[in-house]
């Protein structure tokens, strides 16, 4: 048995290749974030001015939490650490998730922002291959050999806080797009009609499911399903950082789409999400070999 084998990073090849992305890529959004509203303010997006905030929080989020740790898992890979899967796999999701909205979510087709961010281009479709990469590698090379401990009373008391919570931000959502289906306009639609599809689309289709696609899977195959519950964990847990950074810097810079129900209902779930994060962990017990 390989070294590689004995650890569960793949092959030599797989890992030094996923490895030097990760470090790559760390690079890139550091990068991005520098060369962003938060500090240079060389990009310049195809929105209205006013919501700067949310462009500095993800910036931030970039520059702190996402480059160290795609950083750190690069690095850990290439030093065959099999910490480098638990960081790794955190990070496809909200690197898809970012790709998209910082490539088709702005005003494109508005005459009334110009911006230069389509200089860009090819470093956010970098972000967004490489995160089809680590999610491929991640899921294949994560731990499978796990025996779960979950007691029912703590579990159904969590998947309820969950599944509620997910249920208010849905009806957050999806109140704003009737009422630009029944008045033609909501908060924030008349200064950035694309970023509001591409939001309450992605949210609506993609992070509310898959939070109650997590708690099915916790309830029925929570030992099978155990890397595609840590992926979906890893996803919430970086986003809705991003989501609270975004938050918080509206309130400062005074947009006009901020809202403090929103704010406080993204801290809810923020401490939901991380309990959950913990107790899920908590209730696996990995094998010596995993």
């Amino acid at each position: 048995m390989t070294e590689q084998a004995e650890v569960g990073l793949g092959s030599p090849f797989e890992r030094v290749f996923v490895g030097a992305v990760a470090v790559a890529t760390a690079l890139v959004l550091a990068y991005l974030a520098v060369q962003g509203p938060l500090v240079r303010g060389v990009i310049s997006y195809r929105t209205a001015p006013g919501i700067v905030g949310q462009l500095m929080g993800q910036d931030a989020v970039n520059l702190a939490l996402m480059a160290p740790l795609l950083l750190a898992a690069g690095v850990l890979l290439l030093l065959r650490r099999p910490l480098a899967r638990y960081l790794l796999i955190a990070t496809p999701l909200f690197l898809i998730y970012y790709a998209l909205s910082y490539t088709v979510g702005w005003e494109w087709g508005s005459p009334a922002y110009t911006g230069n961010t389509e200089r860009w281009f090819f470093l956010y479709l970098f972000v967004l291959v490489a995160a089809l990469l680590f999610l491929l590698y991640g899921l294949a090379v994560f731990p499978k050999d796990v025996e779960s401990s979950f007691k029912k009373t703590g579990l159904a008391v969590y998947s309820a806080a969950f599944a509620l919570f997910l249920a208010v931000f849905a009806a957050m959502w999806a109140k704003e797009v009737l009422e630009v289906i029944g008045t033609g306009t909501s908060r924030g639609y008349d200064i950035a009609p694309a970023a509001f599809w591409m939001v309450r689309t992605i949210d609506l289709g993609f992070s509310v499911p898959l939070g109650f696609i997590t708690l099915y899977l916790l309830w029925v195959r929570p030992n099978k399903a155990y890397p595609v519950i840590c992926l979906f964990y890893g996803f919430f847990f970086t986003q809705i950082a991003a989501v609270l950074a975004m938050g918080w810097t509206m309130l400062i810079e005074k947009d006009p789409t901020f809202l403090w129900r929103d704010l406080a209902v993204f801290h809810v779930l923020a401490a939901v999400i991380a309990f959950g994060f913990f107790y899920v962990r908590r209730n696996y017990k990995i094998a010596a070999s995993g």
